[in-house]
Order: C-alpha cells, then structure tokens, then sequence
C-alpha cells in the first residue's frame, strides 16, 4: 500500500514545467535563510522585495541580486528597505511602500528570526528573552497584520511563517526559541480559519540549517549540516509551488 503525499508534495510532482513569476516579499533578507532564498529566486526571474535592519547588508545584497538579474525582466525591480519588524510602524511603513510602486507580494516569506543564547530560562537576561520574543513572534504578526489586507484586497497571496523544528519539539539551552517558534506554528494555524478565500498561510520548518543561529547553539559541529545555498533551490520549489490547498499545513522542507 503507497503512502500518499502530502498536499505540496502532490503540488510539485503535478506542477507545470515552469512557475509563473511572482513578487516574493522576504524579511530578514540580508543573511542566512533570507539572503539565500532571495539570491535563488532572484535567478530564477522572481522580483524580490526584502528588508532587514542591516542597511549595508541590504545594498550588498541589492548589488549581488542585481547581478543574480543580469539579462532577466526583473533586474531593475528589486525593492528594499529597512524595517525593523519588531516595530508595527515599520512594517506599516513598508506595506504603504510597496502598495505605492504597485508591487504588491504574490508569496510573503516571514523569515526575520533570532534567537538567544543557550542558557536555561532563568539565567536568560530579560532583554534577550524579549528580543526573540518581540522578532520572532511580534515581527512575525507585524507583517500579518499589515499585509493580509493587501492580498485580500488583491484577492490572492500565500504567507509562508518560518518556523523550526524546534517549533514543534523542545531542547534545552534555547527556551525563549522554542516557545517563540511553538508559537509561531500556533499563530499559522489559528490565522488560516481566519483568511478568505484566495489567501493561504503555512508554517515551514526549513530544517536544519548552517546558519548563524545554528553556530550559536551547535558551535563548530553546524558545519556537518547543509548550508543556506545549497538549501535555497529546495526551499524556493517548495515556496513557489505553494497553493491555498496548502493552507495551515505545517511543512518541512
């Protein structure tokens, strides 16, 4: 008896031989996860809107997709600003931008993420606890409350939350981590009874990542896993592929 595949999975396998070019709209985009997927999709011919808190990253990274560009439609559409997620008036202030250009997002991929220091919870400075608090949890419900009504008003979009595999297990050391991505999985699910038709969100567990934030807990051993570029083309199938079918599903890529 055959296992039958999931709803993104089904997606892919039956997916036209090439994608539509959409507008993706990626947080945290100057680094890691964010910076990866931008520059794959990007090459692709996608339009990519980004925005981070790091204003050098981002016109490094404008130039590196610019170049990743070179020939296509999209070269010269890229959009970036820099938002601090963390602050509503920010991603007000983006979603006010990119509505003005009419560049409206097909996909948003909610990816700013941080996380603290591996410690047990009592030992973990408030300020820290609240800065992935405020980032991964608030950030994330920021840009859900700025840009559902665009797409709803635009009749389509798909939200993709970045979660982590400790969104839906636990580890010791990264407490603020796991109930901030926990929570992220929960907010995905309630917000998907809430959209209308046309409009979907998922929660993506990108699995285990070289990152940064990997170093941070795993030290020198987050070499053994693969890193952001060889992840990106992977992630960006799965993304593009995403329909409303998909909507409150908890995928992994």
């Amino acid at each position: 008896m055959t296992t039958p595949l999931p709803p993104t999975a089904m997606n892919i396998v039956a997916g036209a031989a090439s994608t539509s070019l959409k507008t993706v709209l990626i947080t945290g985009v100057s680094r890691g996860l964010g910076k990866a997927l931008a520059l794959e999709l990007a090459s692709r011919g996608h339009t990519v809107i980004g925005c981070s808190r790091s204003p050098e990253k981002l016109s490094a990274l404008q130039t590196e997709l610019a170049s990743a560009s070179d020939g296509r439609s999209n070269a010269d559409k890229h959009i970036f600003m820099n938002v601090d997620v963390r602050s509503n008036r920010s991603v007000e202030e983006l979603a006010r931008a990119v509505v003005e250009k009419k560049a409206i997002p097909d996909i948003i991929v909610n990816n700013a993420g941080t996380i603290n220091g591996n410690n047990k919870l009592w030992e973990v400075p408030e300020d820290e606890f609240d800065t992935v608090i405020d980032t991964n949890i608030k950030g994330t419900a920021n840009v859900l409350r700025n840009f559902i009504p665009v797409m709803i008003e635009n009749k389509h979009g798909i939200i993709v939350n970045m979660s982590s595999g400790w969104g839906r297990s636990a580890a010791a050391q990264v407490a603020p981590y796991c109930a901030s991505k926990w929570a992220v999985e929960g907010l995905t699910r309630s917000v998907a009874k809430e959209l209308p038709p046309g409009i979907a969100v998922v929660a993506l567990n990108p699995g285990v990542i070289n990152t940064d934030m990997l170093q941070s807990c795993f030290g020198t051993s987050a070499s053994l896993y693969p890193t952001p570029e060889s992840w990106a083309p992977r992630a960006a199938t799965l993304i593009l592929h995403l329909t409303v079918a998909d909507n409150g599903a908890p995928l992994t890529v």
